[in-house]
């Protein structure tokens, strides 16, 4: 199994949060490059990432998915295209036929059904690219570097990332003899990079290309992937370590954009460059609470929001804010609020 790329379409962002929860992409050796608002922005996105896989909705502002099905049928027919919308409408069904799509879902998504058209996509594509598909082995190899580089990156931590890319050097061995495959690899690495850069607010500036000798080994090609990842790490060590204090909004915007991670008042501190008594001490005075409750009550604002949508599973909401044990989280909302999950949901003026 490969990996193989998706790009999530949808002008609502809680639509596209649930469609990424309940996907099992790493199983099934896909990886989210993108998501867009229309048909116009999500062309783009196909054309600059080469997406095999568009999950698109029907009623979208601008450019809405029955266009965006026929613009992909004209320029780029080899796309698996699965279209979800909320409207049970025969005219929906009959574009989505005549385009090819390769499967049409009503919402409330069922996770079991989205899941099983994802295979289908991913089987049909490793048949369609056999001569270039990786051995399983290696494709769960890459998706657990990809998860650890992430981590890495965030904690600033070079050594980390560089040992995680020898590690993939080894399991990559001879498996990868043909170029195509190298470049393969490459590319979902850089991907994930630039995925990370954006969500820590530095410039994708222009890196170095790779020529072709960067595919002729498993060795040249994971030196080149050092090499960007240590420069963009410099980029991010550089933004926070040299300025005149610490920016306290910055800080903020970090635990906003990774609230469902498991955040630690240490991490925090060692990735901006402070002591876990300062950062604490001024977190509290600029903020009125603790950083271990400004992020449980993130957590919960998070959830209630998303809790008065019924179309989103009360484990759905809980997994969306990091939750794994729902059992665990229903104690949580529950002293946090007052009432449980459901009760909330059916109460909306509570």
């Amino acid at each position: 199994m490969t990996s193989y790329k998706v790009i999530l379409v949808d002008d609502e962002q809680w639509n596209r949060d649930l469609i990424r929860t309940f996907g099992q992409w790493e199983q099934l050796g896909l990886q989210i490059v993108g998501e867009a608002e229309d048909g116009e922005a999500a062309l783009k996105l196909v054309e600059e990432t080469r997406a095999d896989i568009v999950i698109t909705d029907m009623r979208m502002p601008g450019m809405d998915g029955v266009q965006l099905m026929e613009q992909m049928h004209v320029r780029f027919p080899a796309v698996r295209m699965i279209v979800i919308s909320g409207y049970d409408d025969f005219n929906y069904m009959k574009q989505a036929i005549r385009y090819r799509a390769v499967d049409y879902l009503l919402k409330p998504i069922d996770p079991k059904e989205l899941n099983t058209i994802l295979q289908k996509c991913a089987a049909d594509l490793a048949a369609a690219t056999q001569s270039r598909a990786l051995p399983l082995e290696l494709s769960r190899a890459i998706a657990s570097a990809r998860q650890l580089l992430h981590r890495h990156f965030n904690e600033l931590n070079l050594a980390g990332i560089e040992h995680v890319l020898e590690l993939l050097k080894a399991d990559l061995g001879e498996a990868l003899a043909q170029p195509a495959h190298l470049e393969r690899v490459v590319t979902d690495l850089l991907l994930a990079l630039k995925d990370m850069m954006n969500a820590n607010s530095l410039p994708d500036d222009e890196r170095a290309a790779a020529g072709s000798e960067v595919f002729s080994t498993a060795g040249k090609a994971v030196d080149f992937i050092k090499e960007q990842y240590r420069h963009a790490l410099e980029q991010l060590i550089a933004s926070r370590k040299y300025k005149n204090k610490l920016n306290l909004e910055d800080v903020r915007q970090y635990i906003e954009r990774h609230f469902a991670e498991n955040l630690s008042l240490e991490q925090l501190a060692k990735a901006f460059f402070v002591s876990k008594e300062y950062l604490s001490k001024v977190f509290k005075q600029e903020f009125g609470r603790n950083l271990t409750d400004y992020i449980l009550g993130l957590r919960m604002e998070k959830a209630k929001v998303w809790l008065l949508d019924e179309q989103l599973s009360i484990k759905a909401v809980a997994e969306m804010i990091g939750y794994e044990d729902v059992t665990y989280f229903y104690r949580v909302f529950k002293k946090h609020y007052g009432v449980a999950p459901g009760e909330m949901r059916k109460n909306r003026e509570v």
